[in-house]
């Protein structure tokens, strides 16, 4: 059998898919079960005991003995209570059961998980509801069933069912620009394409290394003599280990039907990337954190560990996850494709107009869903995009939308060949625009590739935010259309009205340039360069109007979001202070005093052997490495005595940004003196790996 006959056997071979629905259900409600995912229309609740012994019955075909609703807590991962198939009899055998009720319904636990003040601790009851629209699928023995997750009062406590209601606004909303344009071809969906970044580090060192073992990432290091300026790692060579492991998470990624697609090195030692083919969203959305499990679950197989910290070291690139959304035809092609020429494709240009209006209406919205604690330390650094929201076009769209603004004439008219200047090779079709890695929301080609949310982050609010902002820029250019007397012109004038009131979102150019953040405050976008400043624009008079308008989430559902983000952030930054204090007092100063007394004892040795020696060298190291374990204690006393003076503050608003103004500079200060300890201490004393043994470690 060859190979590619075997990947294709592997591909969904635990997923509950379109093969397995035929072969497991009556053809009566396979069809009915596919009309509620292929069109959206409302599950039928008569079939769910028929679907549910289907279900059963082919995960137990497959080996498993358990089932579990798989949910999305706001904790930003994933949730799971696995119960058996198992039913004894009163005659002492067993039956294997699973009922519709258990397919659709479930009741975890909802107290126990951050609900930002919507459910106390004694209110304990919460309910998850079967997403059919995202398949089923078997991992480790279990039937893995993909849910939504609410409050036993209704409030919505995860992070998938505004991306569902979203979905379903986008969807109506695009429809009925279709329809005014004369396009009636089926269901309109977002859809979703995830590039999923990483760091691989070796699992003996990440053992010793208290720091990466708590909070994913560094909090002590100086720098390795090379890191990635010889930009030698980028799409390099990839090494035997690391193939091995990347083969491995292709094969279980396929298995569960998730399609990993494209991998590579990335630009700083020990990083890498893995990219899925689109999906639909809440598909991707479901799959991208199967795919980071099964990044975390195989490296340890291979004596290593994934670290998805979006700065697990400083100096260097940190991980991002690009989300690349588009919307298609069911199964279809994009509307964001511009055909032949993007002048004649009328729809094309009006969505296009649609997605620029949104951004820059409600930029700090999408700044927002890549707010955290992790990803403060990667945006702005000449390595991500910067906290500045711009989107890119590329020479010619802004060329044409232009033109359409102004009246004038545009100079770029065809797509054309791209000549490369070498006969044997085929002539390229020339792409609309270039690409542009700076930009944080870039057009590039039947799809926009959002690029500044974090690689551990849930892609679930980045999708849900842009399907919702769309959807309502698609509504208000209805609204006009349907209202114009001459279809064509008001077209016209409704793309010049969005070049006119929102160019200043567009930038073509290098983002990461200081130029870049003058022109930009010129143009007066905002630049929110923290977290917990962003987390304000969830609870905005604009948001709420927005989320609750579209019934995506109500004031109190953003209220108690706005909770957990202030909540997560004080937790995150308290916990990476306490782990560095620990560090600091139990491994960095007795190291430093230990190399103290070396040094002591050196310099003492050589007086007394009475010979005319320079001991200058000798003697400087011991006074400036002593002067630096002082200010190390002065460092470590300053950092406790912050930390210390947070458990009085109530408010989670203030004690988050306590945290962002008095506990992070202190954090700052000890790193650096320790890290310049380390540049000094002799590396037999050195307590920890350091960065030249961590970021080389998986060669």
């Amino acid at each position: 059998m060859s190979e590619t006959n075997e990947t294709s056997i592997l591909y969904g071979a635990k997923v509950f898919n379109d093969e397995s629905m035929r072969k497991y259900l009556p053809e009566g409600i396979y069809k009915t079960l596919k009309k509620t995912i292929d069109q959206g229309n409302p599950l039928d609740p008569s079939i769910a005991d028929i679907v549910a012994n289907g279900m059963k019955r082919w995960a137990l075909d497959q080996g498993a003995t358990h089932y579990t609703h798989w949910f999305q807590p706001m904790t930003g991962y994933t949730a799971e209570k696995h119960a058996a198939f198992i039913n004894p009899q009163s005659d002492g055998t067993l039956l294997m059961s699973f009922s519709g009720k258990e397919l659709v319904k479930g009741e975890p636990d909802a107290s126990s998980f951050p609900t930002g003040g919507l459910r106390a601790t004694f209110e304990a009851r919460g309910y998850t509801t079967w997403d059919c629209t995202s398949p089923a699928f078997i991992k480790d023995h279990s039937l893995y069933i993909p849910t939504c997750f609410c409050s036993y009062t209704g409030e919505v406590l995860d992070k998938k069912t505004p991306l569902l209601r979203s979905m379903e606004v986008v969807s109506a909303q695009a429809a009925r620009i279709d329809s005014l344009l004369g396009y009636q071809k089926g269901r309109i969906i977002a859809m979703v394409g995830a590039e999923q970044e990483y760091f691989l580090v070796d699992h003996d060192l990440f053992s010793q290394r208290e720091d990466l073992r708590l909070c994913g990432r560094t909090l002590f290091g100086a720098p390795a003599p090379k890191g990635q300026e010889m930009e030698d790692h980028y799409y390099g060579n990839i090494g035997d280990r690391i193939k091995s492991f990347m083969k491995e998470v292709d094969e279980e990624l396929w298995a569960l039907g998730v399609p990993s697609k494209l991998e590579h090195n990335e630009v700083a030692p020990a990083q890498h990337e893995l990219a899925t083919v689109y999906a639909n969203a809440n598909v991707a959305c479901d799959q991208n954190q199967l795919t980071m499990e099964t990044l975390k679950k195989v490296a340890l197989r291979h004596d290593m560990v994934c670290l998805l910290h979006e700065k697990p070291y400083a100096g260097v690139n940190g991980s991002g996850k690009h989300n690349n959304w588009s919307l298609n035809y069911y199964g279809g092609k994009s509307l964001l494709d511009q055909g032949k020429t993007p002048m004649d494709n009328a729809r094309f240009m009006l969505l296009l107009s649609a997605v620029i209006w949104a951004v820059d209406d409600y930029s700090d919205l999408l700044r927002l869903t890549v707010a955290g604690a992790n990803n403060d330390l990667r945006l702005g650094g000449n390595e991500a995009p910067p906290a500045i929201v711009s989107v890119f076009l590329g020479d010619m769209l802004t060329d044409v939308l232009t033109e359409i603004e102004t009246g004038g004439e545009s100079v770029i008219r065809q797509g054309g060949n791209l000549e490369i200047g070498v006969t044997t090779l085929p002539k390229l079709p020339l792409d609309v625009s270039d690409r542009n890695r700076t930009s944080p929301f870039a057009f590039t080609g039947k799809k926009f590739e959002f690029r500044m949310l974090g690689s551990s982050m849930s892609i679930a609010d980045c999708n849900t935010v842009l399907n919702t902002i769309v959807a309502d820029t698609l509504s208000k250019i209805a609204d006009r259309l349907e209202k114009a007397e001459n279809l064509n012109e008001e077209l016209n004038a409704v793309i010049r009205d969005v070049m006119r009131d929102h160019r200043r979102i567009i930038f073509n150019g290098n983002n990461y340039s200081r130029e870049w953040l003058e022109e930009a405050a010129n143009r007066g976008l905002p630049n929110v360069s923290d977290s917990v400043s962003a987390a304000e624009a969830l609870v905005t008079r604009k948001a709420i109007e927005l989320f609750e308008h579209y019934n995506i989430l109500t004031r109190k559902e953003l209220e108690a979001r706005y909770e957990i983000r202030m909540d997560n952030y004080a937790k995150s930054v308290n916990i990476e202070a306490r782990t560095m204090l620990d560090m600091a007092r139990r491994q960095i100063a007795p190291a430093v005093l230990k190399y103290i007394g070396f040094l002591a004892t050196n310099v003492n040795e050589v007086k007394n052997t009475g010979l005319s020696v320079d001991i200058s060298h000798q003697s400087g190291q011991l006074k400036e490495v002593s002067a630096l374990s002082a200010r190390l204690r002065a460092d470590i006393s300053k950092l406790e005595k912050a930390v210390e003076k947070s458990g009085a503050i109530l408010s989670s608003k203030e004690k988050a940004e306590y945290f962002r103004d008095k506990v992070l500079p202190g954090m700052e200060e000890l790193r650096e003196t320790a890290d310049k300890l380390e540049t000094l201490a002799d590396a037999e004393y050195w307590p920890i790996p350091t960065y030249t043994q961590l970021m080389f470690s998986t060669r």
